[in-house]
């Protein structure tokens, strides 16, 4: 095995806690078939899940050793990630696209619970036909499928030590690219342009993707946060935010950062400020023991205090890692329990004046002595000026 991230123990271990948690919630065996999944239990980094010709599986049983079951052509970049045993089947094949053969391969499987998870509920999608999905259920003969996620997330929510230090190297390099903006960017260029030579600059700087950059800008704020940058000219007044999922090794940042374009008013200054505060009450809430709800009703009452009008994000911050998000939500119904090891972002944002919003957001993790360990970072008070 060549080129991993992490050492072969760091895959074991992984595979004893799914294990374990499948024992807790009475699981025969999970059966992976997305990106981050097969990459956490395998390492396996390739470029070819972006085809949806071919499905893969790989089946992590109760006890034992985990089986890949994939496409011929993956027999030998598997073969340099950690698993247990590999069946293929020669694809395409339209009309039995590994069907059979997943069938086949779980049929054997030591079968105490009669119950298969998959990836079927939160946050979980299945990368293979739907049709194909329903051929293996109504297959099996001796097990249940049921929803695999709450297994899933257990096992994925709390990062280990070198899990986090993957988060804090690309946080603390888009944080150093953040930086470097007001060098390059100036008014009149679009916000096309100036996401471009920023997203050169991530790269150069040794991030390996960037699967997410939204950019928006308008005069004292912005009125979306989710589109990549337009052909919108930074014209003096306006406010410029750029929000980043870059990775190393598959781990994810995201956080954003505001620029003035020359002067801005006093009511953006003031809305920078109460956001900026509010960040501060979200990271000093994220406690271990501290449910999520705890952490929103902390930034939200900064917000509230502060004259915001709306916030429809809907949320404040969420899990992230192999994902760009993951659960948990920050938001008032989510009950979750922050735990140590656990990576969270802290994301405030109020529009406060109609069609004019300002966000703010850092990435941190959550340790056992209680302060929380920031990964990004913080943005400073006032934004960065392009002039």
């Amino acid at each position: 095995m060549e080129n991993l991230p992490f050492p072969r123990s760091e895959y074991e271990r992984r595979i004893d806690r799914f294990q374990e948690s499948m024992q807790r919630r009475q699981l025969d065996a999970l059966v992976f078939t997305t990106p981050a999944n097969f990459r956490y239990a395998t390492g396996l980094n390739s470029q070819f899940w972006e085809s949806p010709t071919r499905p893969w599986f790989l089946v992590i049983p109760r006890t034992g050793s985990s089986i890949a079951v994939v496409p011929a052509l993956a027999e030998v970049p598997m073969k340099q990630c950690v698993f247990g045993s590999i069946e293929s089947w020669m694809s395409p094949c339209p009309e039995d696209e590994g069907v059979s053969l997943l069938t086949s391969v779980l049929q054997r499987l030591p079968n105490r619970f009669g119950k298969i998870g998959f990836e079927l509920g939160r946050e979980s999608t299945l990368r293979m036909p739907i049709l194909d999905f329903f051929r293996i259920r109504d297959n099996l003969t001796s097990f249940q499928i049921v929803d695999g996620s709450p297994c899933i997330w257990e096992v994925r929510n709390v990062k280990s030590k070198l899990e986090i230090e993957k988060i804090r190297s690309i946080c603390q390099l888009v944080s150093q690219s953040f930086e470097a903006v007001p060098s390059f960017a100036r008014q009149g260029m679009t916000e096309a342009e100036v996401g471009q030579r920023f997203t050169i600059d991530i790269l150069d700087r040794g991030a390996h993707t960037i699967p997410y950059l939204a950019c928006a800008s308008g005069p004292g704020g912005y009125d979306q946060v989710i589109t990549r940058g337009k052909n919108r000219t930074l014209s003096e007044g306006d406010v410029l935010i750029m929000d980043v999922g870059a990775t190393i090794d598959g781990y994810h940042c995201d956080f954003d950062r505001n620029y003035a374009i020359g002067n801005i008013s006093d009511a953006a200054d003031n809305a920078n400020e109460a956001v900026w505060n509010a960040t501060n009450a979200g990271i000093n809430a994220a406690r271990p023991g501290a449910k999520v709800s705890d952490v929103w009703r902390a930034m939200m009452r900064v917000l509230e205090d502060e004259g915001m009008q709306s916030n429809n994000a809907g949320r404040m911050g969420h899990g992230l890692g192999l994902q760009l998000t993951e659960p948990p939500s920050n938001c008032a119904d989510d009950e979750a329990v922050l735990q140590p090891g656990m990576v969270i972002t802290i994301e405030p944002g109020m529009e406060y004046q109609e069609g004019k919003m300002i966000f703010h957001e850092e990435n941190i993790a959550i340790t056992e002595d209680g302060m929380p360990d920031l990964l990004t970072v913080r943005a400073p008070r006032e934004m960065w000026r392009v002039r």
